[in-house]
């Protein structure tokens, strides 16, 4: 398959959202993964990419269960 991707360029789709800016690409050929860094740019997905990449994505579901929480609580005050 790495033929294919050598001839025609990979097949990169998306695997993982992060967060809203940071996702994991993976070539739907031969498998190589790829993520974005701090600057937007795609880089190899290494394991110190991939450990960073699972505490942003930690940091980002509670900051966001904590918000839809407090949105709720502001409704719920709204409305009482």
């Amino acid at each position: 398959m790495r033929l294919i991707c050598n001839l025609f360029g990979h097949n990169f789709e998306v695997s993982r959202n992060v967060t809203y800016h940071v996702k994991e690409y993976k070539c739907s050929h031969c498998n190589k993964e790829l993520t974005t860094n701090g600057n937007g740019n795609l880089i190899a997905l290494t394991p110190k990419y991939r450990e960073i990449n699972s505490i942003l994505s930690r940091i980002h579901t509670k900051r966001q269960s904590k918000l839809n929480r407090e949105e709720l609580h502001r409704t719920y005050k709204m409305t009482s």
